[in-house]
């Protein structure tokens, strides 16, 4: 529940502060008349993030064996892929967030494209709706190793990402109200650390389906049994895994896999911030 509850918050900020801002410059330019644009891509973003996650899970929801590890380690990887490029991307890139929706926005008004202001919009939304699509998906292939196909635990994910999705909502609007200090330059890092976390455990969840599914080898298979001190499958475990990836008995492979990620996002993060220096 955690861990869904804080993929959604974070997405749902990026996308609330994105439609936020532009709100705000069409307000503050005297131009509210155009708002209408900006809604209209939020609603087809929304509409159509909703098409693609029921067809995501009714396409490839019906897989089994070889075939069910190799996707769901697939799709494992590419959330760790997406979710370090977001929160080095945002790590670096959120300062030059609002002057660059400010000059786009401009040079769709002054052209007269107003349907550029709703592909904005959509473009924003829509993508942090199909990241949290595939997120979602990977946490849920993570819990489902530990619990089954539990539907309660689905119901709790599930509560988890609309909980995280109305408090992204309720942080924008005190942020752009200016009710109260939020400091969403901490706000991002902080939940970007989570985030690695969460990563890292994906990370190590799609080598463990690689290795059942035949495709990596384990080198070791077990090399350490701690399930009698924290068992995996109970309450504390089960919570552990399905928000970092916990695993009471991992193979050499996993462990590698798990500690060598950290070092190559705090490598990224120092690259990246080297590249802008120059």
């Amino acid at each position: 529940m955690l861990g869904s509850f804080l993929i959604t918050l974070r997405e749902g900020v990026e996308a609330a502060l994105i439609v936020g801002i532009l709100l705000s410059y069409l307000y503050k330019t005297k131009q509210s008349r155009y708002n209408s644009y900006i809604y209209y891509g939020v609603t087809a973003a929304l509409l159509v993030s909703s098409i693609a996650a029921y067809l995501f899970s009714f396409f490839l929801g019906g897989l089994t064996g070889r075939f069910e590890q190799l996707f769901e380690g697939a799709v494992m990887f590419l959330a760790v892929v997406v979710l370090t490029y977001m929160v080095v991307w945002m790590h670096h890139q959120s300062r030059n967030i609002s002057m660059e929706l400010k000059k786009k926005a401009d040079a769709a008004i002054e052209a007269k494209n107003l349907w550029a202001l709703s592909i904005l919009s959509f473009a924003a939304v829509f993508r942090e709706g199909v990241e949290t699509v595939l997120f979602l998906y990977a946490l849920f292939i993570q819990q489902a190793s530990n619990n089954g196909a539990n539907s309660v635990s689905h119901l709790s994910s599930i509560a988890g990402a609309f909980g995280g999705i109305i408090t992204a909502v309720i942080l924008a609007y005190i942020f752009f109200k200016g009710f109260g200090h939020v400091n969403l330059k901490t706000f991002f890092r902080a939940t970007g650390v989570v985030i690695i976390i969460i990563s890292a455990g994906l990370l190590a969840g799609g080598v463990h389906e690689f290795e059942e599914a035949g495709i990596l080898p384990p080198i070791i298979e077990h090399i350490w049994d701690i399930n009698h001190i924290l068992n995996e499958k109970g309450i504390a475990g089960s919570f552990l895994k399905a928000l970092f990836g916990y695993n009471g008995n991992p193979s050499l492979l996993e462990v590698a896999s798990y500690v060598l990620y950290y070092p190559l996002v705090f490598w990224m993060l120092k690259k990246e911030h080297h590249d802008l220096a120059q």
